[in-house]
């Protein structure tokens, strides 16, 4: 399940993209089978990358032209040299670290110049459900530390020195599975309902019904899980 959309990015082969906060690798393996890509992914939990590859070892559709690499590191000091990348993709993770501006910036610093940036945070009311339903899904170690208002963080961005491109929303569905749990928060590992509707996402995943789709689709603008943005790096750098 990738809440990026890579048809929204201008690929061309032996370019680079880099996955900040790329967990066990799902967008990494996205781009991989998209473009003639090399794909590198970076995260702070050791498991999570250590897992992402192994999955790549077994990754039945491996080619030899591209690569895909993994690493432990940290969002606010990336291991890169400036202007390292041509794409770089940050899912879910800003809402995580206090001080996001240090992240961005150094999105900026590795970016190219007319490279594109493709964002995605959660959506401010389904997250606002989450944190009032369940004070301990705030507080959880790793946890979100804000709720982002789309405006705000956009002007964020852009005021770095990006062109704003395009939105969309995703995970419409997704979102009162979060709202039972958070509901259910003490007992959710024993709670036949959020397994039940657990076991119905899994199957809209595999088969990708027309109906569901068409739900979704309709229910995205008022309750998607995640908002996703995409910019073009602007020419020229911000002082740092």
């Amino acid at each position: 399940m990738q809440t990026i959309r890579f048809k929204n990015f201008d690929f061309y082969p032996n370019q680079k993209i880099l996955d900040i906060g790329c967990g066990q690798g799902r967008h990494c393996f996205g781009a991989y089978m998209h473009a003639d890509l090399d794909v590198y992914g970076i995260d702070m939990g050791f498991d999570d990358v250590k897992k992402a590859y192994d999955n790549f070892d077994q990754f039945n559709e491996r080619l030899d032209k591209k690569s895909c690499n993994f690493m432990v590191g940290n969002a606010k000091t990336l291991p890169f040299e400036d202007n390292s990348f041509d794409h770089v993709v940050c899912s879910e993770v800003l809402e995580h670290i206090i001080d996001y501006e240090s992240a961005l910036k150094e999105i900026k610093r590795v970016l190219k110049p007319n490279g594109t940036f493709a964002l995605s945070v959660p959506k401010f009311f389904p997250e606002w459900v989450c944190w009032k339903l369940s004070k301990d899904y705030q507080n959880e170690p790793g946890g979100h530390v804000r709720i982002f208002k789309y405006r705000e963080l956009k002007n964020s961005v852009i005021s770095l020195g990006f062109k704003f491109n395009k939105r969309h929303w995703a995970h419409a569905l997704h979102s009162p599975y979060w709202w039972m749990q958070c509901y259910f928060w003490e007992t959710k590992k024993q709670s036949k309902l959020i397994s039940t509707y657990h076991s119905f996402l899994v199957w809209d995943m595999t088969k990708n019904p027309i109906m569901t789709r068409l739900l979704e689709f309709l229910l995205q603008p008022i309750i998607g899980k995640s908002v996703v943005m995409y910019f073009k790096n602007l020419e020229g750098d911000i002082e740092r």
